[in-house]
């Protein structure tokens, strides 16, 4: 046992709480899920149906195939939707070519694209606050008419952007941004279009807002953060965003395989979370990986469990 111990350094970690899988994601995996089991391999998925790359593999290995257009869908085999949400013209086509067809997308993404039409139907012009080529704006802008939504990204954008009435204005976000980059950029658009108006309520999703806030939390205690997503994953960026401008470093890892041990160094404290696609499984591993380097003593941060849970489509529950 002494030798076992020869060489580690006691450390110290702190995870955070609530972390991983929200309510979209797990509503999006089990339609995966439950489609194979009703209808038998394969089923389709245009796009990761989350992003994360262990849980795509796991369901791949089920028998779901992942295709970046509905066309490449053979005829007679079901197509599921990804969470992030998908353009007006891709559910149209599935139905011109007769294909069964799921939507997996979040409903609170749902919710966003529900608010642009409405938005759109009342005559006003939309600036959408989100990152240009995530799936999630692709399909927000995909339910509206070209040209009826104008895309900022950064707080710099507020003031070069160009639209058609500057009292006949509205915005919108992305579910998956960062709290407060969000917060600057509308209080610089409401600085230049004192008119414009907010969403009902707010759009970036609770799990984003609550996961970021838990890293908060921690960050003062600790020396270094390891966020468990994929690169891809806006939420899971936005993880590691936080904790750097608290001035922690952080680094985002996919798996325990991917951690710079010349980075983390030996500190005396370490934090970890996991974004919204992460199964707590990748967050054991970390846990065991660390436990071979350091002598290590853990705590999960104290909070107030989401319990937040989505309907699965009636279909597949009937």
């Amino acid at each position: 046992m002494a030798a076992m111990l020869e060489g580690r350094s006691p450390a110290h970690l702190i995870i955070a709480a609530p972390r991983g899988f929200c309510a979209g994601v797990e509503r999006a995996i089990r339609i995966v899920e439950l489609a194979l089991e009703r209808y038998g391999a394969p089923v389709y998925v245009r796009h990761e149906i989350v992003h994360n790359k262990f849980v795509v593999d796991r369901l791949k290995a089920m028998g779901a195939v992942f295709v970046k257009e509905v066309s490449e869908v053979p005829d007679g085999v079901p197509v599921v939707f990804s969470a992030h949400g998908v353009p007006k013209r891709v559910p149209a086509e599935a139905r011109d070519r007769g294909l069964d067809y799921l939507d997996a997308t979040c409903p609170l993404v749902s919710k966003v694209h529900r608010q642009a039409q409405r938005l759109i139907e009342s005559g006003r012009h939309i600036v959408f606050i989100g990152h240009a080529g995530h799936p999630e704006v692709i399909g927000t802008f995909g339910q509206v008419p070209s040209g009826a939504m104008t895309l900022v990204e950064t707080e710099e954008d507020v003031a070069g952007i160009e639209v058609p009435d500057p009292e006949n204005l509205a915005f919108l976000t992305q579910t998956t941004l960062s709290v407060d980059d969000t917060a600057a950029i509308v209080a610089a658009l409401r600085q230049r279009f004192p008119a414009i108006k907010a969403p009902r309520g707010e759009d970036i999703c609770y799990a984003t807002s609550n996961r970021q806030a838990a890293v908060k939390a921690i960050v003062p205690r600790v020396e270094k953060m390891l966020v468990i997503g994929a690169p891809n994953s806006s939420n899971s960026l936005r993880l590691a965003e936080v904790a750097e401008r608290e001035g922690v470093p952080a680094r985002l890892i996919q798996r325990a395989v991917e951690i710079d041990w010349d980075w983390l160094g030996r500190p005396r404290t370490i934090g970890l979370t996991a974004g919204a696609s992460a199964p707590e499984v990748l967050v054991e591993e970390v846990i065991e990986a660390l436990s071979e380097r350091f002598l290590l003593t853990m705590e999960e941060q104290e909070h107030v469990p989401e319990g937040l849970t989505f309907k699965l489509p009636r279909e597949l529950v009937a």
